[in-house]
């Protein structure tokens, strides 16, 4: 009858702490979704200028665009220590990422080549 009752009461603490673990891992995705949306929103006006007055043969018009589209804030992780951010948009079928860190925008660049 003991030997029941402990494990009754290890398979309770075991769906106890389950159901902990991913109330955190809720928790903790809601505020990442919540970071990345302001910081896509605090980076957007001035992606839209840099990318409209960045050199290029093939033009990038925002304002005045026929089809935009946001892609959004992209990392990629290149190594132990360097992540580079990217913020891409579309207008018209021409891309343009926009880097936060550096104030730089590449039109019909592709992300994972750039410096």
């Amino acid at each position: 009858m003991t030997f029941q009752r402990t494990i009754v009461g290890l398979l309770i603490l075991a769906i106890a702490g389950l159901a902990v673990s991913f109330y955190m891992n809720w928790k903790t995705n809601t505020q990442l979704q919540t970071v990345k949306a302001f910081i896509e929103g605090y980076v957007f006006a001035e992606a839209v200028t840099a990318c409209e007055k960045a050199s290029s043969t093939t033009p990038f018009k925002w304002n005045g665009g026929k089809s935009t589209a946001v892609i959004g804030l992209n990392s990629v992780k290149l190594d132990r220590y360097r992540i580079v951010s990217s913020y891409t948009l579309l207008a018209d079928g021409v891309y343009c990422d926009f880097d936060p860190i550096k104030k730089k925008a590449d039109i019909g660049s592709n992300f994972l080549e750039r410096e």
